[in-house]
């Protein structure tokens, strides 16, 4: 697909970040820098400079030379080496994988195509449970203190480190944000959501809040009841007929690492309308 000229220019004040970083060979940089240079671009939002969420959005010189971008907190960014250990490709899902799921559209499933809007659809189709517990309506049946919790959309300031291949990163007040969150019997299930097909994503948008909650099964209030944590990528395809949700479940092997990342499980629903 074409870049446009306010992707082009994005782009441009990425590359020119990175070539003065690696001409003083300091590869952190802060918001002052971003402005300065989407300014002398006619970049109007330095504040979307930074926000890169697949790797086919990355200019050419850092796909050249290996180098992927990451936020570190206070206003201040990161160039780090290893693309792969920044970014994933989303694994094809087999056919086997792929559901016609009886669908009834409701009055508000498609008014809006926000990614909120995305994960309100497949919860409330029951496709979220059944992805991550292998049932769905069974839960009707159960007392309402035993049924899975969802909780909604938040974001939250954390101080983390952790590990990207042998560099140590420390994030400090660090935005995050958790698309929506469910739980049931020790079992978390953060989701990301994303329309369109996108062929790679940032693994931050999971590992953050996998740190999050792996750290929280510290805290007295939650005193190790976390048993597993499953991150959960949506995205939504249109086909002609009819939508397609895809899944993909992730962990991490080594919670300290974010490129320890490891698929689980993916599948494919298709809202076949009754």
């Amino acid at each position: 697909m074409k870049s446009t000229s306010k992707e082009n220019k994005k782009k441009k004040v990425i590359e020119e970040i990175f070539i003065l970083c690696k001409s003083k060979n300091h590869f952190e940089f802060t918001n002052d820098t971003v402005k300065e240079i989407s300014k002398k671009n006619g970049f109007g939002n330095p504040f979307d400079a930074t926000k890169i969420d697949s790797k086919e959005k990355l200019p050419d010189i850092l796909l050249k030379e290996n180098y992927a971008l990451i936020h570190i907190g206070n206003g201040k960014h990161l160039f780090v080496k290893g693309i792969d250990n920044v970014f994933h490709d989303f694994e094809p899902i087999p056919e086997d994988k792929i559901i016609d799921w009886p669908y009834q559209k409701s009055l508000l499933n498609q008014y809006n195509t926000s990614e909120s809007n995305i994960l309100s659809v497949a919860n409330n189709q029951r496709i979220l449970h059944h992805f991550l517990f292998g049932k769905d309506k069974e839960f009707d049946d159960e007392d309402v203190s035993k049924r899975p919790k969802t909780y909604f959309p938040h974001r939250t300031k954390i101080d983390i480190t952790y590990y990207i291949g042998q560099k140590k990163i420390e994030l400090k007040n660090v935005q995050m944000e958790i698309d929506l969150t469910i739980e049931y019997q020790g079992v978390i299930g953060i989701f990301e959501a994303k329309n369109g097909v996108p062929k790679s994503f940032s693994i931050y948008q999971l590992y953050h809040p996998f740190l999050y909650y792996y750290n929280a099964n510290s805290a007295p209030e939650i005193c190790g009841k976390i048993k597993s944590i499953y991150c959960v990528y949506l995205v939504r395809k249109k086909e002609k007929d009819y939508d397609a949700l895809r899944l993909w479940k992730y962990t991490f092997q080594n919670p300290m690492k974010m490129n320890s990342i490891s698929l689980i499980d993916c599948k494919q629903y298709n809202l076949i309308k009754k």
